[in-house]
Parts: C-alpha cells; sequence; structure tokens
C-alpha cells in the first residue's frame, strides 16, 4: 500500500502503534453511530481490529499534517460485482471540516491512477445526510434504498446507496 498526500492530510496505511489515537474515534458513540462496527469498549478492540486489517481492503490512516494527528481512518476496496466500495470515518471534532471530502477524494483517485476508470460505490444510512452530502460531492448519485446490519448483529440500518454514473 501507499501514502497518499492532499493539501492538509496524509493518507498512509495503519499500524499497532497507532491503536490509542484510533481508539478517540472508534470508541466514541458519536461516531460509531452509523458505522458497521459497534463502539470499541477498549483499546484492546481497537487492536483486534488493526489485527484484522487486509492489505486488499486499502484501509488508510488519515493525518492531519497540520499537527500529524492521527485524525481517522477509512478504505477503498473492490468488490465482488466489480465496484469499488469507499468509506471513511473521523474523529467528531474534526467532522464538517471537509477532511471526509478530501479523503474520499483522494482515495478514489489512487484507485483510478492504478486501474483506469472504475465504477464506485458508497451507502451510508438515511439519517446520516452529512455522509450522503460527501459521497455526492465525490460524484457519485442516489440508485437505490438497501440495508446493513453492524458486524456484531446489534444495529441495522436503513441505507441510501450511491453510484458512479
Amino acid at each position: 500500500m501507499t501514502t497518499i498526500t492532499t493539501e492538509r492530510l496524509i493518507l498512509r496505511p495503519l499500524t499497532l502503534d497507532d491503536a490509542e489515537a484510533a481508539f478517540e474515534w472508534t470508541g466514541d458513540a458519536r461516531v460509531a453511530r452509523y458505522m458497521i462496527y459497534s463502539t470499541h469498549e477498549s483499546v484492546e478492540t481497537t487492536k483486534e481490529w488493526l489485527r484484522s486489517i487486509k492489505p486488499s481492503e486499502n484501509v488508510f490512516g488519515f493525518v492531519r499534517k497540520s499537527d500529524n494527528k492521527l485524525i481517522g481512518s477509512g478504505g477503498i476496496r473492490l468488490l465482488e460485482d466489480g465496484f469499488w466500495e469507499f468509506g471513511y470515518n473521523f474523529r467528531h471534532d474534526c467532522w464538517g471540516q471537509g477532511y471526509a471530502t478530501e479523503a474520499s477524494r483522494a482515495m478514489i483517485g489512487y484507485v483510478r491512477s492504478c486501474r483506469g476508470n472504475i465504477r464506485l460505490r458508497s451507502e451510508c444510512a438515511v439519517e446520516n445526510t452529512a455522509s450522503a452530502h460527501v459521497i455526492e460531492k465525490c460524484g457519485l448519485v442516489f440508485k437505490e434504498y438497501g440495508e446493513y446490519t453492524s458486524y456484531d448483529g446489534k444495529k441495522t440500518f436503513k441505507a441510501k446507496i450511491y453510484e458512479s454514473r
């Protein structure tokens, strides 16, 4: 995996050394509210997640250049149907500052530079209007409604599914 630089962020592979910083958002119920994972109860849960990341998932840590702080993570991966799916999450105090759009566009650009013209897909909970705006800013359009359930089966959401044009 590579490192990507944007105007304000460095996207780099996550390591086990990132566990404490990552727990700042994985352990925050506000951040985990619409995520496919449930709120991490301890740094150990975050470490388990970091150990489970597969290189093919292209999971990046998002480091803010201004202070070298890890403020979020996200990934872009190839699905069995040929679409590339992307997602992200950030510390609550970083919401509303354009970081999600900046990071998502960088991940999409990275895959396009390696693979050429790709088909994209992303989804978010219907209630998560901020993520819907990010997905739209990345050029995707609403396709249909769907549903997703968290890994532990404790949360299920009605979802908006978006695809590239």
